[in-house]
């Protein structure tokens, strides 16, 4: 229920949240459903056609079920309002989620890579050619989820949602690996049964770098970096267009989740009266505001300008 207190626009921010982060929150969770169903498949495939390859990536598939279960947790806790013990939101639960979710992609690529060179040193039978069709299908469906929720990352500008996107498309390209390494096996006869052994290892190698590239934005994000120059001179125009304002002196920035925070200094005409001042101050907040709906809050400060004699 809306609390009668809070102002309209406060009451719509709560509202914007919570569809942004419901709509990734609602992806994570069919992206739980279908790694399961998939991760059941190649490891049954994998262990019935003789395929290290699509083992590894079920079990990859499998990390991808807790990873998506992990940004489902950060986005629904991201979704809460402010309240007195956080008052700039919950929105720090959104890159931490995705801290968890990028470090769990490096770690799984150490250990299948592991796994990888133990089986290029273990002699074994090719993989059985069933296990092409299995990956084809992976690939499709992985593809379809990677463009749904990269699409939902884009109009949200999460960080939690665009890491489970490539978290499907780090999987598509897994199963793309396995099936040119199973390709090769199986065509090249006797002698070349660990072709997919070696296609598993340098997938790994892929999806190492994917986690290291979903990493860094979500610890810059926790460091309070600040956000594309862009979107500050975009502020910067807003404040500087409202009737009264002399000069914008200072514009700080901080993402928090799907929204960001803005400290703005402006300058105005000293011999105005403070009541004078107050309302140029409201109009470049709501100015900003609307220009912009992510800005979840603005802070400005009034600087007295002196006329020119």
């Amino acid at each position: 229920m809306a609390d009668p207190t809070k102002p309209i626009s406060d009451l719509a921010a709560d509202a914007r949240r919570a569809r942004g982060y419901g709509a990734g929150a609602r992806l994570a969770l069919v992206g739980v459903a279908v790694n399961f169903l998939l991760a059941l498949v190649k490891i049954v495939a994998g262990v019935l056609g003789n395929c290290y390859a699509l083992i590894a990536d079920g079990i990859e598939s499998t990390l991808d079920i807790f990873g998506s279960l992990a940004i489902w947790v950060g986005l629904k806790v991201a979704a809460e309002p402010p309240d007195d013990e956080h008052p700039y939101g919950h929105g720090k639960a959104e890159p931490l989620a995705s801290v968890v979710v990028a470090f769990a992609v490096i770690l799984a690529a150490i250990g299948l890579a592991v796994e990888s060179v133990r089986e290029i040193i273990t002699p074994h039978h090719a993989p059985a050619p069933f296990t092409l069709a299995v990956l084809v299908a992976v690939i499709v469906v992985k593809e379809t989820l990677f463009r749904k929720v990269s699409a939902a990352a884009g109009q949200t500008g999460s960080s939690a949602v665009k890491t489970d996107a490539w978290h499907h498309r780090s999987d598509a390209i897994t199963s793309a690996g396995a099936f040119v390494g199973i390709s090769i096996a199986i065509l090249g006869g006797p002698g070349w049964e660990q072709a997919d052994d070696w296609a598993a290892l340098f997938t790994c190698g892929i999806i190492g770098f994917n986690g290291w590239r979903l990493l860094r934005p979500a610890l810059l994000e926790i460091m309070d970096t600040a956000p594309p120059k862009e979107l500050e001179a975009a502020v910067r125009a807003v404040a500087a267009g409202v009737p009264g304002v002399v000069d914008v002196e200072k514009c700080r920035l901080r993402k928090m989740g799907i929204e960001f925070y803005v400290d703005i200094h402006i300058g105005v005409d000293a011999a105005l009266t403070v009541r004078d001042g107050h309302r140029i101050a409201h109009e470049v907040k709501d100015a900003i505001r609307a220009a912009n709906p992510a800005a979840a809050d603005v802070l400005v400060h009034i600087e007295p300008i002196e006329a020119a004699g």
